[in-house]
């Protein structure tokens, strides 16, 4: 019977915190709101199910349903632990998606743990910083789609939420405390600690926070722990980048400077609706193909420096946001198919939710199961396609080094000429 599970609002999130559990018998799964296979999930033999709801972009009321309705089955079918993740940086629906939760259990409380310390993102006196700056004034608060505007975890949440929110610092909410709890922490131990008095006091059913809290949770709930094994990486290192993140930018002029391949979509490669299925788009996918074989390496990437003349695109075809967003993420997982189908061989690497779902809706696959953490917020799983088995890496474009490309197609071993600078 499954022990616990997690809720995510995406999938590279829904990753990073399920491999936190290196629990056997763990699966990441892509709902779609299908609840007949929700059901079939929690009826298995798994010990940890990590559901990716997908609600990030999604109206607050749409997001309060989704969560609402898998809280409730999951509570109904006698799972003692529900933890819901949310966004490290505090993006999407945090105060309606914490506040569906609470009112599907029968507890009196959620208490929420917002820090990821191991990657910079620490909670102090209910404000959330960011390597240490209040997330609103970080890249978070200037995110194109959906940025931060506030830096206090209570407003962030009351935005959208009437239930009562409690600040309670470092030490566990008093006995009674109904409705949102905030807990402070700069490091893994401050969590530990706090998590370890919640379960004294048979308090940790319902739980929320980011991968930095799930790192502990195992540990806490005494799941059995997957011997880490080598893994071994088939073919070159392909990545596919559709995040148009500050740091992903930093990330992909460092690999290029380093001999990295980089292709760059076009505004109308990546918001032209038919292009990947064009002559030419047949064209570019047999040329990149031919490009991974011969370099072992290949980014193609969907303009992070190229955001204006992207905007005039956008606003010469009457496109809204959202309508862009949905159409460069799906370019970018249509091309990663096509790629596959045309006969790449390679170890995969895709960064930013968004378009690791789009390539998941388009090979008609719901479900990874994850193998192990590469680097902090880098997790190995193995996707299975038309028969095959591939490794398949996973990035939230706000993750890593200024080098993890690099370090990443050096660990899988390639002879590509490229050399990772030492840290």
């Amino acid at each position: 019977m499954v022990r616990l599970v997690v809720i995510a609002d995406d999938f590279t999130g829904a990753l990073d915190t399920g491999i936190q559990f290196h629990a056997k018998d763990s699966e990441v799964f892509v709902c779609n709101d299908r609840e007949k296979s929700i059901k079939e999930k929690l009826a298995g033999d798994l010990q940890v199910l990590i559901v990716d709801a997908e609600t990030r972009h999604l109206k607050a009321e749409e997001a309060y349903r989704i969560i609402y309705r898998i809280a409730k089955l999951a509570s109904e079918m006698g799972v003692p632990y529900l933890y819901k993740k949310t966004d490290s940086g505090l993006r999407g629906n945090i105060g309606s998606e914490l506040t569906a939760f609470l009112d599907a259990s029968t507890e009196e409380a959620v208490h929420f743990f917002p820090a990821f310390p191991k990657m910079g993102r620490i909670t102090r006196n209910g404000v959330h910083f960011i390597d240490g700056v209040p997330v609103a004034e970080s890249v978070f608060g200037k995110d194109p789609f959906e940025p931060v505007l506030r830096s206090s975890v209570k407003e962030i949440i009351e935005g959208q939420s009437r239930v009562p929110v409690s600040l309670c610092g470092t030490e566990p909410a008093e006995q009674g405390t109904e409705g949102i709890c905030v807990y402070d922490s700069a490091t893994d131990d401050d969590m530990f600690r706090l998590g370890c008095l919640l379960k004294e006091q048979g308090r940790l059913h319902l739980m929320a926070g980011c991968a930095g809290f799930a790192a502990v949770l195992f540990r806490l709930l005494g799941l059995a722990v997957e011997e880490e094994t080598d893994p071994c990486f088939p073919g070159g290192l392909l990545t596919i980048c559709g995040s148009i993140s500050a740091v992903t930018a930093g990330q992909l002029d460092h690999a290029s400077g380093h001999g990295m391949k980089r292709v760059v979509l076009t505004p109308e490669q990546k918001l032209s609706e038919g292009w990947i299925d064009s002559e030419e788009g047949s064209r570019s996918i047999a040329v990149w193909k031919d490009t991974l074989r011969a370099e072992q390496c290949l980014i193609i990437e969907c303009g992070v420096h190229d955001l204006e003349r992207t905007t005039v695109y956008i606003k010469e075809n009457g496109l809204t946001q959202e309508e862009a967003r949905k159409r460069i993420s799906g370019a970018m997982g249509g091309i990663l198919k096509r790629m596959l189908d045309a006969g790449a061989d390679a170890t995969l690497l895709v960064t930013g939710g968004d378009t690791l779902l789009a390539f998941m809706q388009e090979i008609g696959v719901d479900t990874l199961v994850p193998l192990c953490e590469m680097a902090p917020g880098v997790v190995l799983s193995k996707l299975s396609y038309r028969g095959r088995s591939y490794r398949l890496l996973s990035k939230s474009g706000g993750f890593g080094q200024e080098d993890i490309l690099i370090r990443l197609a050096d660990r899988v071993g390639q002879n590509t000429g490229i050399q990772a600078r030492e840290a």
